[in-house]
């Protein structure tokens, strides 16, 4: 990739030999388009009609890879060493892809999208979707529509009231801050800095640019107003720190100040001076490694053409890659992963010496077809199975053993503070496997050595030992930067940093920079609104193209895009790269969006738009532009996010999805009434205002494939709490047989669905349920007993507690055959039972809040817009507004992550976004 020279000419992102549109667009062009409007009534304008999947909804924070949150990475462009302080969120980094899809001779690609052209699958569409929230309604697009259009109205006006209240007021002086807002990147990007002593390198040669780019390049720290007061929560440290301490020896850090005071950065007033420097002292012990490769026993081989072959230990490891995951049919029948992995194994046999037979004779191994794998992966079944039939008390010893080996890494001290950091180990080694359809996968991840790791510390802290006959490729002492330790792995030559914790003071400082540059985009929006709908009938097509591809940033929330260096990424698209090929049009105003998107995950959409915008597009793909020319051909990211910083210093195009997700909440949840409600009711009162912002806001997918079983199992629960509630009415009939006749006959009668068939199943569930608590309950009690050296329980005991379910197996025979309940508890009356009734009612209308819930999340990503786009502050907001705990809705992980808007926020329910 060039250092960007490029990004300022007007036909930057145009082939060589492919189509540009022409620079002015001619009143009789325009005349045409407009002459050619259907007469057809129009879909409602601004909504999703058919969406493809979101696949990876759930957060790294939430779903962390084997206990530990994914280590960001970011491209690598040449192989020098960059100690930029950034990253992006993909763990597989994108890889090449071909650029340009041909045409099928017999189709016309204006009227019949990709998809259908490949026999591919589409995603449902809104009508075969439950996409609204109010199933009563009709037109549950126009709603949509209609919802959307209210909430950019109210946008309007409230911008023009925070402008004209901005003027009223008398301007104060405002000192300009670093615009380090990125939701996927580390603070600290600074232009130059000094690395060992030595001067800073150029940054890979790459320009230093604002981009929503699948794959961040590297960004030069911009000055920007600072946000204002009313939401300020300052990024200030503590005055001063403790003397630089000297590290004498590697300690726990994890023991020390314990009671230590928590820092609350968020309630300072003042910003520092100087907001490009991170630390002052820091201090950690470095990074743990994956275990050495044990060898595999001497009957275990791997066999080429039916001969056990002898192998280097650097060889067999990469062997049993591929060996131990035989059981992942996906990848090992993949001929992609195949190939990929033989290439590199061979490469590693030539290497070390090839393969030997047991005569040590050479074995030439040439054909991945003759490779039997099978050995490996009975060895490595047998060790799994091994391993999880251990007892509770040896798993136990052995997590206990773990943490403590791992205790001194987990944390690290930042000027004096105690802070968790994010993942310290170094990756394994491995096969890659990539997300999507990825060109690399299969090839071998190599063992990270110290001698490619790179360590930053204060200087006068203790340097981290590397393994014992080992040295550190590097030791730095760079506070303009946020990571600890670094290395470039051998896949696609991305660099992997080990960072602090999501509830670090550095990650929360950038979350809240994230939102406080939204808010700030309310005083402009109407204006940026305004313009880009003027310019969408500009005479200059660059003008018309920028216009057009803010509609689709604004209104569909699609990622800008950026250039590729398609030598060395996968061609994913964004708004400015798309091509000829990734777009249909359907007439009167249907868009079709057919892309390999961010991650090399397809993404599929139909957006209905505003006429001019289709004819703009329909313009945009004239003759003679074909598949593989750009549909922005004279715009680029860097030209959009330039224009975009002339509205508000720092603004991009990223800034859009965060500011319509929270803008929208903010506007949902004013509109909500406190009701008496019980707490499930509220909860689901704020996951369908959440639904409706992932709606709007396009942040979808397609419905798991677990989402059926899990339906099936709330359905199972629901009617056993019902089958319950028969029983304990029949108790009630037991105690008092006039009940009958004082509340009917029909209270006592079995629901119609909960079968005699069912019934039966039914109980035979609970007694095997009873015998299995009944067994782990035995075997708790005899670790226990073993860990304080008494003696276990005898065979006998367990059989005497078994008998309870056999008790209960017997009543349950007893009942069909009578069709009568014997009152069951201590002293049971008719009032305890109808106490329990209440209480069973209220347990099966949360289930069923829950299940509808569900349902209705099923092809809705609730988790992306929650957690990435939504100001977290709103939820706290209507957990103090309505008197909900802040546990139903952030898990213990993102608690700790937003805790600055937790406590900032606290019980004030008037908070706005």
């Amino acid at each position: 990739m060039s250092s960007g020279s490029e990004d300022d000419k007007p036909l930057a992102n145009l082939k060589v030999n492919g189509h540009a549109s022409a620079p002015i667009i001619s009143k009789a062009d325009d005349r045409a388009m407009d002459a050619a409007d259907s007469k057809v009534h129009m879909a409602p304008v601004g909504v999703s009609i058919r969406n493809g999947p979101v696949d990876q909804d759930k957060m790294d924070i939430d779903s962390p890879v084997n206990g530990q949150a994914k280590r960001k990475s970011r491209a690598s462009i040449d192989q020098s060493v960059n100690y930029k302080d950034e990253s992006s969120d993909d763990e597989a980094p994108l890889a090449k892809r071909s650029k340009t899809q041909h045409k099928q001779p017999d189709s016309d690609s204006d009227d019949e999208p990709i998809a259908k052209k490949n026999g591919a699958r589409l995603p449902p569409s809104a009508k075969n979707t439950d996409m609204d929230v109010d199933s009563d309604d009709d037109e549950p697009l126009g709603k949509i529509a209609a919802k959307k259009a209210s909430i950019e109205k109210a946008a309007v006006k409230e911008a023009k009231s925070i402008r004209a209240d901005t003027k009223a007021k008398k301007p104060v002086a405002k000192k300009a801050v670093k615009d380090e807002s990125s939701d996927d990147e580390p603070l600290a990007k600074p232009t130059k800095r000094q690395a060992n002593g030595t001067a800073a390198k150029k940054a890979n040669g790459v320009k230093k640019e604002e981009s929503d780019s699948d794959v961040p390049i590297a960004k030069r720290a911009k000055k920007a107003p600072a946000a204002k007061p009313a939401a300020k929560a300052a990024a200030k440290g503590k005055a001063a720190t403790a003397k630089k301490p000297v590290k004498e020896e590697s300690k726990d850090i994890t023991d020390e100040d314990d009671e230590e005071e928590e820092y609350k950065w968020w309630e300072e007033s003042a910003k520092k001076e100087d907001d490009s420097i991170k630390w002052n002292t820091l201090e950690h012990n470095g990074v743990i490694f994956p275990e050495d490769y044990q060898r595999l026993p001497k009957d275990v081989k791997l066999l080429y053409d039916g001969t056990p072959v002898e192998l280097d230990i650097e060889a067999e490891e990469a062997a049993s890659f591929f060996g131990f995951m035989l059981n992942s049919t996906v990848n090992v029948e993949n001929p992609t992963f195949q190939k990929n992995f033989f290439r590199d194994f061979k490469e590693i046999l030539d290497r070390t010496g090839g393969a030997k037979d047991k005569n040590g004779k050479k074995v030439d191994i040439k054909e991945f077809e003759k490779l039997d794998f099978s050995q490996l992966w009975a060895y490595k079944d047998a060790q799994t199975k091994a391993k999880n039939a251990r007892s509770s008390a040896e798993k136990k010893a052995e997590k206990a053993e773990r943490e403590k080996r791992d205790a001194p890494y987990l944390y690290c001290k930042w000027d004096g503070r105690k802070e968790k950091v994010g993942n310290p180990r170094v990756e394994i080694p491995g096969l890659f496997r990539g997300r999507g359809d990825h060109p690399k996968t299969g090839c071998i991840k190599k063992r990270v050595l110290p001698e490619q790791i790179t360590i930053n510390i204060g200087k006068e802290a203790k340097v981290p030992d590397p393994p014992a006959g080992h040295k550190w490729k590097a030791v730095q002492h760079d506070n303009k930067a946020t990571w600890l330790a670094m290395w470039q792995e051998n896949i696609n030559g991305h660099y992997k940093y080990v960072m602090l914790a999501a509830n670090s003071t550095v990650k929360g400082k950038a979350d809240f920079k994230k939102f406080e540059k939204a808010r700030e985009l309310k005083k402009h929006i109407d204006r940026i609104r305004a313009d880009y709908t003027k310019d969408l009938k500009s005479e200059v097509m660059a003008d018309r193209q920028r216009a057009t591809a803010m509609y689709l940033i604004d209104k569909f929330a699609l990622r800008a895009g950026n250039e590729k260096d398609t030598e060395n990424e996968a061609e994913t698209v964004g708004c400015c790269s798309l091509k000829y090929e990734h777009v249909t049009l359907r007439e009167p105003n249907t868009v079709i969006f057919d892309f390999l998107g961010k991650d090399s995950i397809r993404f599929y959409n139909e957006f209905t738009v505003d006429r001019q915008v289709f004819k703009n597009l329909k313009m945009f793909k004239k003759p003679p532009k074909e598949d593989g020319d750009d549909i922005f051909d004279r715009l680029t990211t860097t030209q959009l996010n330039k224009h975009l910083s002339s509205y508000m210093p720092g603004l991009t195009a990223k800034v859009f999805r965060t500011y319509n997700a929270s803008y929208t909440m903010s506007k949902l949840l004013q509109e909500l009434k406190v009701t008496n409600a019980t707490v499930a009711e509220k909860v689901k009162l704020y996951n369908d205002c959440n639904r409706q912002v992932a709606i709007l806001c396009n942040h979808k997918r397609t419905v798991g494939a677990g989402h059926e079983q899990q339906m099936k199992k709330l359905v199972e629960q629901i009617k056993g709490l019902r089958y319950q509630k028969w029983r304990t009415k029949m108790m009630m009939l037991d105690l008092d047989p006039k009940l009958k006749k004082k509340k009917g006959a029909a209270f006592f009668e079995l629901d119609e669905d909960l079968t005699e068939e069912w019934v039966k199943s039914h109980q035979e569930f609970l007694v095997e349920d009873q015998k299995s608590k009944i067994n782990k309950k035995f075997e708790k009690d005899n670790e226990k007993r073993v860990a304080e050296g008494e003696k276990p329980l005898p065979a006998s005991e367990l059989k005497e507690r078994l008998k309870v379910a056999s008790e209960l197996e017997a009543k349950f025979k007893k009942e069909n055959k009578t069709k009568k309940v014997e009152a069951e508890g201590k002293g049971p009356s008719v009032e305890k039972l109808e106490a329990a009734l209440v209480k069973l009612d209220q347990r099966i209308k949360n289930l069923e809040l829950q299940s509808a819930d569900r349902e209705g999340n099923k092809e809705v990503a609730l988790g992306t817009s929650k957690i990435n786009y939504i100001d977290p502050r709103l939820t706290v907001v209507f957990s103090a507004k309505f008197n909900v705990p802040i546990e139903k809705f952030f898990s213990k992980t993102l608690r700790e992550k937003f805790k600055w808007a937790i406590e900032s926020v606290g019980t004030d329910s008037t908070w706005e976004f």
